[in-house]
């Protein structure tokens, strides 16, 4: 009998509000930087492919201004820097235990940016760009209202 009651206490124990929240951060903690490894695995990889089309485009195209693939450099390019600042919410969560809205406001901002360059009006209509304008407006309202917030 004793041994059930002092299972059930040091359960209990565990399971008290303190003790879980305690848990629950540390698994927090872990899934970052698990997140961490596997974005900077993301970012090598990535800077990689761009060194190598980098490459591929200067030794095969003779026109060196990439007048075809010029924008898709661009979004290679912005994809990294998109992957760099996800690396940055993940660290100055770990940093501080928050998610920083700025940071996650200029990302969206950069992901959204990165659309609009790539944007292709052949294939896709004005109403998608009037979309991603709609998104860049509300972004960087969202963005002045957190700057104002925070120099307050």
């Amino acid at each position: 009998m004793s041994r059930k009651k002092t299972f059930l206490e040091s359960l209990t124990h565990w399971f008290s509000d303190e003790n879980f929240l305690i848990i629950l951060e540390e698994i927090q903690v872990a899934i970052a930087k698990t997140l961490s490894i596997a974005m900077i695995t993301i970012i090598i990889v990535c800077c990689g492919q761009l060194i190598l089309y980098l490459g591929q485009k200067l030794l095969t195209d003779s026109d060196l201004i990439f007048k075809d693939s010029l924008f898709e450099i661009f979004g290679l390019f912005l994809n990294i820097l998109i992957a760099l600042e996800l690396l940055e919410n993940i660290s100055a969560y770990l940093k501080k235990h928050v998610i920083q809205v700025e940071l996650v406001i200029v990302t969206s901002l950069i992901a959204v940016g990165r659309k609009i360059i790539i944007f292709d009006l052949d294939k896709k209509g004005g109403e998608d760009l009037i979309g991603l304008a709609v998104a860049v407006l509300a972004l960087s309202i969202s963005y002045l209202i957190v700057r104002l917030h925070h120099s307050k």
